[in-house]
């Protein structure tokens, strides 16, 4: 294959996360209306995402993370509560606050060091999943099995905020307009504690960011670096960072990624590529790719029917 061919389906995937990314700061809804019932919710060829999109609650099963980051789901999920002493949820009107438990608990232990540690007043808790996991309707290719988490770059403010604020306020833009380093006006010490104190976590596979936040980590990071190896260059990230789990005990069916190769990652050459004026200003092809079909159940891990359909858990919605 030539480095043209080789390099074509990264074009594609850049201009992908971009959206992603762009969805992300995406406002939410005031006053969120349920999704209409589907006309046939049994034809084989309709959008996993339409089918878990539409269940509100989690399972009423045993938790399992089941499938891989992008084709699975997730049974016995928790909740993510909305507020905390050093934490808020955003975007409530998504109800993407669900995760396996271990998650949930993580990122309690994430906003208590992010104010021990930075002394922020806490931290704004993006997407998590959704009640049974499975592909969204919009956002992420990811986030399927309840192991993925965001977290804004943006300290939590010193205040409860209201629903408009959490629907309506966007997170801080970390990434220089030149896309080749981070901007020291917004970007602190502080940002790099608390990266460094969810890489220290050992059921943390992988945390991604911008390439730019990559090597302003790389640069700023003293003492003990050997978290930085969990620190992944990724296209968009530059307003959030992604926590990614390993699968963990008690879910035999859950999909995990390779470990990651050795070393900090911080070499010229490691980052190099994340640098090329084709990556960071990506031509669009010539011709626009075909939109692919939508992922359907038939095609997901054969469980996810199971927890599709399991009865409703038996707690309330959480008062927004």
């Amino acid at each position: 294959m030539t480095p043209r061919l080789r390099l074509f389906p990264l074009l594609i995937l850049a201009l992908v996360a971009c959206t992603i990314s762009a969805r992300a700061q995406d406002r939410g809804s005031l006053n969120p209306q349920p999704l209409p019932p589907l006309a046939n919710p049994n034809d084989p060829k309709i959008g996993a995402k339409q089918l878990f999109a539409r269940k509100v609650l989690p399972a009423a099963l045993p938790t399992r993370s089941i499938g891989g980051y992008t084709k699975g789901c997730l049974a016995g999920a928790a909740q993510m509560p909305l507020n905390g002493e050093t934490w808020q949820v955003m975007r409530l009107s998504r109800n993407r606050y669900w995760g396996h438990p271990n998650m949930i608990a993580l990122l309690k232990r994430l906003a208590a060091n992010a104010h021990k540690d930075a002394g922020w007043p806490g931290i704004l808790v993006g997407d998590i999943g959704q009640p049974r996991g499975g592909p969204a309707l919009s956002g992420h290719a990811s986030h399927q099995i309840g192991l993925d988490a965001d977290i804004w770059l943006t300290p939590m403010p010193d205040r409860k905020l209201s629903r408009e604020d959490r629907e309506e306020m966007s997170a801080v833009m970390m990434v220089r307009d030149d896309r080749l380093d981070i901007d020291p006006r917004v970007f602190t010490p502080g940002h790099v504690l608390v990266i460094r104190d969810a890489a220290r976590e050992p059921a943390v596979q992988r945390i991604f960011v911008n390439p730019a936040i990559k090597k302003a980590l790389c640069r700023e990071a003293t003492g003990d670096r050997g978290w930085l190896s969990k620190i992944r260059p990724w296209w968009g990230h530059d307003y959030h960072f992604h926590i990614r789990m390993r699968c963990p005990p008690g879910s035999p069916s859950c999909e995990g990624q390779k470990p990651q190769a050795e070393g900090e990652g911080c070499k010229p050459s490691d980052l190099a590529f994340w640098f090329k004026d084709s990556v960071l200003h990506p031509k669009p092809p010539p011709k626009p790719p075909k939109p692919r079909p939508p992922m359907t159940l038939a095609q997901m891990p054969a469980d996810c029917r199971t927890v599709l359909n399991a009865p409703d858990a038996k707690q309330q919605l959480p008062g927004q």
